[in-house]
């Protein structure tokens, strides 16, 4: 380990979606601010760098999973991973930002010193096998919320029997070779609806099997309102102007699951049934048990989907895995689905802030037992913040928020020559989980994240236009965060 720590006044830990737009927000609001961003991977992009299967793409509309400060110009609205990899280093660049990366650099561990009022990181480089030490005043992690190197893989029986490839989809092959294949993918979340379309133009045959089905909306692969109004007024404008009718959109939709679930249930299945007609098996293939928005919506654009199924391309199977064989997956039913290929979307993995060791002063932190301010920081946990997205809406949406608000603390303690800033609870507060969300890879992880309150400043309410005035618009001056020299 180099014995000397490196200095940076802010350590970014990720080079994802919310490592760049917040390191970009530095540049431009705190310019006198050093920063260093730690990458585990060879390569930036999170996500979209990862994530390598046929037909990758947002499930969010691009205009309001792009950064708000840097307009979003494709014609697409729900858009292909390449074109959301190369915007997003597209910013980096522009911002000067990829000079501050660090590749193959893994965090293990951060020790937060009171008495020097630092944290102390150390990385282990996985280019040399090295470990190397920093020292920063804040950390702001990026690292996002799922565990990059395992995917969620439940049991089979009979798998090691199966004579065709098998594997997840976060772990895509490469080179895979596809056309002309009997393929199953084994999942209904955003995934699967991905993956199916793309794949059956070239497939002998496509079957998405799934035990319970999942609210898919037919959505417009882009946005006439941004076309229209790119003719009138200048592009960052319109990008601005589309951008804010996406929000409230979103916000719209999901208030109407919460007040009229029944109602918006009917008009998503009814729009299922306008797509695959009335002879259609609607009641077990499209219609599930839960309410829409107790998990995510997916989105198919263009209702790329339906049309698959519509052509005889694809087929949708709902029914439980008994066993893989040589041949194939035997359902509970006794349906026999012969495959050479079986991908498995059978979702994510959950680690908080990154799997990193956290120390106050030597003693572990748990994260579990804190809860969260702002949606962000956390108690007694001074000069540190994360980046967690929405869960009903763009992720970037509360990345930006967030990478602002940390641009305000620490003008705000330069401006006043504090040292720290440490979110402190006073008062009662009831807790609730952090992600009030009833998707599998929550539940299964739930336990692991912080916990939210019943209330503010603790209470994250998954609402743009609301946290857009706490985070942006109201003063940093809050009775339980607490600024000293």
């Amino acid at each position: 380990m180099n014995t000397k720590p490196e200095y940076t006044d802010v350590l970014i830990i990720g080079a994802g979606l919310s490592g760049i737009g917040g390191a970009c927000q530095l540049r431009m609001k705190c310019p006198g601010k050093s920063f260093t961003i730690l990458e585990t991977r060879s390569a930036s992009g999170g996500t979209w760098d990862l994530f390598r299967y046929p037909g990758i793409r947002s499930d969010s509309d691009m205009y309001t999973f792009a950064y708000g400060f840097k307009p979003w110009t494709d014609d697409s609205s729900i858009a292909d991973g390449h074109k959301i990899l190369n915007y997003i280093r597209e910013t980096s660049a522009q911002y000067g930002v990829d000079q501050h990366i660090r590749y193959n650099h893994k965090v293990i561990s951060a020790d937060w010193s009171s008495a020097e009022k630092r944290w102390h990181v150390v990385a282990e480089r996985s280019d040399t096998g090295e470990s190397v030490s920093f020292a920063c005043k804040f950390v702001f992690n990026c690292t996002g919320y799922y565990d990059y190197e395992n995917a969620y893989t439940p049991e089979f029986d009979g798998l090691e029997g199966f004579g065709g490839k098998v594997f997840h989809a976060q772990h895509w092959p490469e080179n895979l070779e596809y056309k002309g294949k009997r393929v199953v993918v084994v999942g209904s979340g955003a995934t699967a609806v991905t993956l199916v379309p793309s794949m059956s133009e070239e497939t002998a045959s496509m079957v998405m099997l799934q035990r319970s089905p999942t609210y898919i909306a037919n959505v417009p692969g882009s946005q006439p309102i941004a076309k229209k109004l790119r003719k009138f007024i200048p592009e960052s404008w319109a990008f601005r102007l589309t951008r804010w009718k996406q929000v409230f959109f979103q916000i719209y939709l999901y208030q109407i699951s919460r007040r009229n679930p029944e109602g918006l249930r009917k008009f998503l299945l009814g729009r299922v049934r306008d797509e695959l007609g009335e002879d259609f098996d609607i009641a077990t293939h499209f219609t599930p048990k839960y309410d829409p928005w107790d998990q995510r919506l997916c989105a198919s654009p263009d209702g790329d989907l339906f049309e698959a199924i519509r052509k005889g391309r694809a087929e949708v199977v709902t029914d439980h895995i008994d066993r893989f064989n040589e041949s194939g997956i035997l359902l509970k039913s006794g349906k026999q689905l012969d495959a050479d290929i079986v991908v498995l979307a059978t979702g994510l993995n959950l680690m908080f802030a990154g799997g990193i060791k956290y120390h106050l002063d030597g003693e572990e932190i748990n994260f579990a037992e804190r809860f969260v301010f702002r949606g962000m920081m956390f108690t007694g946990v001074p000069n540190m913040a994360v980046t967690v997205g929405y869960t009903n809406s763009s992720w970037t949406l509360k990345a930006d928020l967030t990478g602002n608000y940390v641009c305000r603390l620490l003008k705000e303690m330069d401006q006043h020559g504090y040292g720290t800033v440490t979110p402190k609870l006073k008062g009662e507060v009831s807790e609730i989980p952090l992600m009030d969300f009833d998707a599998g890879y929550v539940l299964r992880a739930r336990d692991t994240f912080p916990k939210q309150g019943d209330r503010l400043p603790w209470k994250n309410y998954q609402n743009y236009i609301r946290d857009f005035i706490g985070l942006r618009l109201a003063g940093l001056q809050d009775d339980e965060l607490e600024f000293q020299e």
